[in-house]
Protein backbone atom coordinates (compact mmCIF):
# COMPACT_ATOMS: atom_id res chain seq x y z
CA UNK A 1 0.00 0.00 0.00
CA UNK A 2 1.49 3.35 -1.02
CA UNK A 3 1.54 6.43 1.16
CA UNK A 4 -1.24 8.98 0.57
CA UNK A 5 -0.16 11.95 -1.50
CA UNK A 6 -1.27 15.53 -0.95
CA UNK A 7 -1.14 18.63 -3.07
CA UNK A 8 0.71 21.69 -1.86
CA UNK A 9 -2.46 23.47 -0.65
CA UNK A 10 -3.26 20.70 1.83
CA UNK A 11 0.37 20.62 2.96
CA UNK A 12 0.30 24.38 3.51
CA UNK A 13 -2.88 24.04 5.57
CA UNK A 14 -1.46 21.19 7.65
CA UNK A 15 1.90 22.87 8.31
CA UNK A 16 0.79 26.49 8.63
CA UNK A 17 3.38 27.44 5.99
CA UNK A 18 2.54 29.53 2.95
CA UNK A 19 2.67 28.08 -0.56
CA UNK A 20 5.50 30.49 -1.29
CA UNK A 21 7.51 29.30 1.71
CA UNK A 22 7.04 25.64 0.78
CA UNK A 23 8.14 26.38 -2.78
CA UNK A 24 11.16 28.29 -1.43
CA UNK A 25 12.16 25.32 0.72
CA UNK A 26 11.92 23.18 -2.40
CA UNK A 27 14.07 25.62 -4.39
CA UNK A 28 16.82 25.53 -1.75
CA UNK A 29 16.65 21.74 -1.50
CA UNK A 30 15.24 21.34 2.01
CA UNK A 31 12.18 19.40 0.89
CA UNK A 32 11.48 17.82 -2.46
CA UNK A 33 7.95 16.76 -3.39
CA UNK A 34 7.78 12.99 -3.48
CA UNK A 35 6.06 13.02 -6.86
CA UNK A 36 4.25 15.09 -9.44
CA UNK A 37 0.73 14.53 -10.68
CA UNK A 38 0.03 13.96 -14.35
CA UNK A 39 -0.84 17.64 -14.50
CA UNK A 40 2.53 18.60 -12.99
CA UNK A 41 1.26 19.46 -9.50
CA UNK A 42 3.60 18.83 -6.59
CA UNK A 43 2.60 15.82 -4.51
CA UNK A 44 3.75 15.40 -0.93
CA UNK A 45 3.61 12.49 1.51
CA UNK A 46 3.27 12.39 5.27
CA UNK A 47 7.08 12.14 5.45
CA UNK A 48 7.36 15.39 3.49
CA UNK A 49 4.93 17.06 5.90
CA UNK A 50 6.99 15.84 8.87
CA UNK A 51 10.13 17.23 7.23
CA UNK A 52 8.45 20.62 6.72
CA UNK A 53 7.37 20.63 10.37
CA UNK A 54 11.00 20.11 11.45
CA UNK A 55 12.00 23.08 9.29
CA UNK A 56 9.13 25.15 10.67
CA UNK A 57 10.20 24.38 14.25
CA UNK A 58 13.82 25.32 13.54
CA UNK A 59 12.93 28.69 12.02
CA UNK A 60 12.04 30.56 15.27
CA UNK A 61 15.36 29.40 16.71
CA UNK A 62 17.21 31.26 13.94
CA UNK A 63 18.82 28.23 12.34
CA UNK A 64 20.21 29.08 8.91
CA UNK A 65 19.12 27.25 5.77
CA UNK A 66 22.52 25.52 5.74
CA UNK A 67 22.06 24.38 9.35
CA UNK A 68 18.56 23.14 8.51
CA UNK A 69 19.94 21.24 5.53
CA UNK A 70 22.72 19.73 7.66
CA UNK A 71 20.33 18.65 10.42
CA UNK A 72 17.94 17.09 7.91
CA UNK A 73 20.83 15.20 6.30
CA UNK A 74 21.86 13.90 9.73
CA UNK A 75 18.36 12.73 10.61
CA UNK A 76 17.84 11.25 7.13
CA UNK A 77 21.07 9.30 7.43
CA UNK A 78 20.27 8.04 10.93
CA UNK A 79 16.80 6.95 9.75
CA UNK A 80 18.12 5.16 6.64
CA UNK A 81 16.98 1.56 7.08
CA UNK A 82 18.24 0.43 3.69
CA UNK A 83 21.84 1.37 4.44
CA UNK A 84 22.01 2.28 8.13
CA UNK A 85 25.14 4.01 9.43
CA UNK A 86 27.34 1.86 11.64
CA UNK A 87 30.18 2.28 14.05
CA UNK A 88 32.08 5.54 13.89
CA UNK A 89 29.76 7.11 11.33
CA UNK A 90 26.70 6.45 13.52
CA UNK A 91 28.48 7.85 16.58
CA UNK A 92 29.64 10.94 14.66
CA UNK A 93 26.08 11.57 13.40
CA UNK A 94 24.66 11.20 16.90
CA UNK A 95 27.22 13.66 18.25
CA UNK A 96 26.32 16.20 15.55
CA UNK A 97 22.61 15.69 16.31
CA UNK A 98 23.29 16.22 20.01
CA UNK A 99 25.16 19.45 19.25
CA UNK A 100 22.07 20.74 17.42
CA UNK A 101 19.97 19.74 20.44
CA UNK A 102 22.26 21.71 22.74
CA UNK A 103 22.09 24.79 20.49
CA UNK A 104 18.29 24.48 20.33
CA UNK A 105 18.08 24.19 24.13
CA UNK A 106 20.26 27.28 24.59
CA UNK A 107 18.24 29.29 22.07
CA UNK A 108 14.99 28.24 23.76
CA UNK A 109 16.34 29.48 27.07
CA UNK A 110 17.30 32.80 25.47
CA UNK A 111 13.77 33.12 24.07
CA UNK A 112 12.27 32.31 27.49
CA UNK A 113 14.31 35.10 29.08
CA UNK A 114 13.33 37.56 26.32
CA UNK A 115 9.65 36.61 26.68
CA UNK A 116 9.80 37.13 30.44
CA UNK A 117 11.34 40.57 29.92
CA UNK A 118 8.66 41.45 27.33
CA UNK A 119 5.87 40.29 29.66
CA UNK A 120 7.35 42.38 32.51
CA UNK A 121 7.41 45.41 30.22
CA UNK A 122 3.79 44.87 29.13
CA UNK A 123 2.76 44.54 32.78
CA UNK A 124 4.56 47.80 33.59
CA UNK A 125 2.63 49.57 30.83
CA UNK A 126 -0.68 48.16 32.09
CA UNK A 127 0.08 49.43 35.60
CA UNK A 128 0.76 52.91 34.25
CA UNK A 129 -2.62 53.23 32.54
CA UNK A 130 -4.86 55.79 34.26
CA UNK A 131 -7.68 54.30 36.35
CA UNK A 132 -10.79 53.53 34.30
CA UNK A 133 -8.87 53.01 31.03
CA UNK A 134 -9.45 49.46 29.87
CA UNK A 135 -6.53 47.80 28.07
CA UNK A 136 -7.51 46.89 24.54
CA UNK A 137 -10.53 49.21 24.49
Amino acid sequence: MSERQMQIGEVAERTGLSLRTIRHYEEVGLVIPSARSKGGFRLYTESDVERLMVIRRMKPLDFSLEEMRDLLEITDRLADTGNPPAGEERERLRERLDSYRMVADARCETLRVRLEMAEDFAATLRRRLPPGVRPGA
